[in-house]
C-alpha cells in the first residue's frame, strides 16, 4: 500500500491571534503527528483558517477541505482538537459525519476517537463542552466589563473617543485612564461650538475640519458626518462616559450585497448593534473637554437637524435603496429628490438614484466617477415589471436552474482553483529558496533583488487569477441550493401581487433581485433567479433613450442642471425594458 494522502485544519477566532501567529503551534504539532504517521500531506492540503469564527460553517478554508473529501482527494484529516473544526456541537457532528461518509478518517490530537459507540459519545461531551466553553467565555467577559463599569473602572470601555488617551492599568499606576490629547481636544471643542453657537450643519462641520487640515483618529482628511454626529452625541465629552449604550445580538438580516472591499462570506458571524435604554447605561467619570450646557445644547441643534431632515422627505423611502451599484467605480447609488421644471410647466419634485463616487466633496474635492444618476421613478417601475414576469414564469425558471446546476458539476472551477494553489505553492517554495540562497550569500545582493521582485509579482499575477477562480467556483456551488416547491410559492405571491403597498413591493424586490447594475448607457438587473424576456422584444439605451421596437425616446438619466429629466404625464411610458444578467442564487 502507498503512502496515505492526508490533509489538516487549523484555526484561530480573533484576529488578534492571526496577527501574532499563534497558529503556528498548531500548525507545527499537525505536521509533526502526519510525519509519525508517516501520512504526506501536501502544500495545496494545509487548510488554514486565521481569524475566523467557529460559530459559522461559513469559512474559506473549511469549505475546501470539505470539497477535497467530497471529491476523495484525502484519505485522512488531521485537526488538533474538535473545537477547532467548530464550537458547536451540532456543527462538530455534521463534519465528522460529513468526513466518514467521504471514506476520510478523522484524527485529533488531543484525544484519538474510533469508530465504536463509546468514541461517538466522547465526541459529543467534547462538542457540548466546547460549545458551552464558549458560551461562559462570552458571558465571563460581560459580566466582568459590567462590574468594572459599576466600580468606575475606565478599563470597562472598549476604547478611548477621539480626543483621549487610553492608558492601560500597566502604565496607569495600576488604574486605567482615559488622558486628555491637547490636538485633538481642541478639536473637539471647536467642533462642539459650531454646531452649539454657530448652529451650522454637520455637512458644513466637514467642511471647516477638512479646509483646516484636521485628520481623523485613523489619519484621513475627510470626515463624515456620521462620525461628527457620533462625536456630538458621546457624553463622555461632558465628563461622563456611558457603558452599555448598545448591546451586540446575532443578526438575522442578511447583508443586500457585500460589503464594498471586504471578504465573502465575512470573517466574524454577523452582528447587529441595538439601542439600550438609557436608564440601563452605567456611568463611568473621565475628563470634560465641554461644559455640560454647551453639551445640551448641541443635542438639541443635532435633534432639529434630523427633524427638519426628516419633515423633508415627501415619500416612504426608496424602493431599490442598497440594490444599486455603479459598474463604473463600485460605489453605490443613494436616492436623492430635487426639483425641476419641463416645457414651462409649474415646477414639480422628481426623485434619482445618484452615484456616491460622483460627489466629489466626499473624496476631498475631486469625484471618482462620472456616471449619470438615473430617474428614480422609472428604473423602480421597469424593475418592478421585471420582478412580475419572473413571477409569472416559474418553469423557466426551474428549467435553467437545473442546466447550471449540471453544469456546475462538472467541478471545472473546482480543478482551476487546486491548480492554481498549487502553482501558488510550488512559486512561494521557489522564494523561500531564494531567500535562502542570498541568506547564505551564495547569490549577490543585485541578483536577489530583480529575482525576489519578479516572482512576488508572478505571485499576485497568479494569486488574482484565484480570486477570480474562486468566485467562479461559489458561483457554481450556490446552485446545488434547491429551489423547491417554485410553482406553488410563486401561486400564492401572484394572486396577492397587484395589491401589495410600497412595503411588500420591496421585500419581493429585495428576495428576487440580487443588485441592479448601472453603467453610462445601459441599466442590468442580476436576478438572484433568471430573469424574463423583454415585453418589447428589445433593451433600450439611456443615453439615447431609443429602444429596439421603435419607441420614442425616454430620459431616464439626470444629466445636470442643464438637461432636466422629464417629469409630468408624458414621461409615464418607458418603451423598452431593462437589459438582464441572469445570476443563480
Amino acid at each position: 500500500m502507498g503512502r496515505i494522502m492526508a490533509a489538516f485544519y487549523a484555526r484561530v477566532s480573533s484576529e488578534g491571534q492571526a496577527r501574532g501567529n499563534t497558529i503556528a503551534s498548531q500548525v507545527a504539532a499537525l505536521h509533526e503527528r502526519a510525519a509519525a504517521d508517516d501520512a504526506a500531506v501536501g502544500p495545496e492540503h494545509a487548510y488554514v483558517d486565521e481569524g475566523r469564527s467557529g460559530a459559522t460553517l461559513a469559512r474559506p478554508a473549511l469549505e475546501r477541505l470539505r470539497d477535497a473529501v467530497a471529491g476523495g482527494e484525502i484519505d485522512r484529516v488531521y485537526v488538533h482538537a474538535p473545537d477547532r473544526l467548530a464550537r458547536r456541537y451540532a456543527y462538530q457532528v455534521l463534519l465528522v459525519d460529513e468526513f466518514r461518509r467521504g471514506g476520510v478518517e478523522v484524527v485529533f490530537l488531543n484525544r484519538p476517537i474510533g469508530g465504536s459507540a463509546e468514541d461517538d459519545l466522547l465526541l459529543q461531551v467534547q462538542g457540548v463542552i466546547a460549545e458551552y466553553e464558549r458560551a461562559r467565555i462570552l458571558e465571563r467577559n460581560r459580566r466582568g466589563r459590567r462590574h468594572a463599569a459599576r466600580s468606575g473602572a475606565v478599563s470597562a470601555m472598549c476604547a478611548a473617543p477621539f480626543g483621549y488617551r487610553y492608558v492601560s492599568r500597566h502604565f496607569g499606576g495600576g488604574t486605567a485612564q482615559f488622558e486628555v490629547v491637547e490636538d485633538e481636544a481642541r478639536v473637539v471643542r471647536q467642533l462642539f461650538t459650531w454646531v452649539g453657537i454657530e448652529r451650522i450643519s454637520l455637512r458644513e462641520a466637514c467642511r471647516r475640519l477638512q479646509s483646516m487640515g484636521c485628520a481623523t483618529r485613523t489619519g484621513l482628511t475627510q470626515w463624515d458626518t456620521t462620525t461628527i454626529c457620533g462625536m456630538l452625541r458621546n457624553p463622555a465629552y461632558q465628563g461622563t462616559a456611558m457603558f452599555g449604550r448598545t448591546r451586540s445580538t446575532a443578526s438575522a438580516q442578511v447583508r443586500l450585497r457585500p460589503i464594498r472591499g471586504h471578504p465573502l462570506p465575512p470573517r466574524q458571524a454577523s452582528s447587529s448593534h441595538t439601542a439600550v435604554p438609557r436608564e440601563e447605561w452605567i456611568a463611568i467619570p473621565v475628563p470634560a473637554l465641554v461644559d455640560t450646557d454647551l453639551f445640551d445644547t448641541v443635542q438639541a441643534q443635532v435633534d432639529e437637524n434630523r427633524r427638519r431632515k426628516r419633515d423633508g422627505r415627501r415619500r416612504p423611502g426608496w424602493l431599490l435603496q442598497g440594490l444599486v451599484v455603479c459598474r463604473q467605480c463600485g460605489y453605490a447609488f443613494y436616492g436623492k429628490m430635487a426639483r425641476g421644471t419641463v416645457g414651462g410647466r409649474q415646477p414639480a419634485d422628481y426623485g434619482y438614484y445618484r452615484c456616491t463616487g460622483t460627489d466629489a466633496y466626499k473624496f476631498g474635492g475631486q469625484a471618482l466617477c462620472g456616471n449619470r444618476s438615473v430617474r428614480s421613478d422609472k428604473l423602480e417601475q421597469a424593475v418592478w415589471r421585471q420582478v412580475e414576469m419572473v413571477l409569472d414564469d416559474p418553469q423557466r425558471v426551474a428549467i435553467e436552474h437545473e442546466r447550471r446546476a449540471a453544469e456546475a458539476r462538472d467541478g471545472k472551477a473546482h480543478e482551476n482553483v487546486d491548480a492554481i494553489d498549487r502553482q501558488i505553492a510550488r512559486m512561494q517554495r521557489g522564494i523561500d529558496r531564494l531567500i535562502d540562497s542570498y541568506t547564505e550569500q551564495i547569490i549577490e545582493e543585485d541578483e536577489f533583488k530583480p529575482r525576489i521582485a519578479g516572482l512576488k509579482q508572478r505571485v499576485a499575477r497568479i494569486q488574482a487569477e484565484r480570486d477570480a477562480a474562486v468566485a467562479t467556483y461559489e458561483a457554481e456551488r450556490s446552485l446545488q441550493l434547491v429551489i423547491g416547491r417554485l410553482s406553488e410559492f410563486v401561486g400564492r405571491v401572484r394572486t396577492g401581487l397587484d395589491q401589495l403597498d410600497w412595503h411588500g413591493r420591496r421585500e419581493v424586490i429585495r428576495a428576487l433581485v440580487r443588485r441592479i447594475e448601472i453603467d453610462h448607457d445601459q441599466v442590468e438587473v442580476v436576478f438572484r433567479i433568471p430573469g424574463g424576456p423583454s415585453p418589447s422584444g428589445g433593451g433600450v439605451n439611456i443615453e439615447t433613450g431609443r429602444g429596439t421596437t421603435g419607441n420614442p425616446p425616454v430620459i431616464w438619466q439626470h444629466c445636470g442642471r442643464s438637461h432636466r429629466p422629464l417629469v409630468g404625464e408624458d414621461a409615464d411610458d418607458i418603451g423598452a425594458t431593462l437589459h438582464l444578467l441572469v445570476q443563480p442564487f
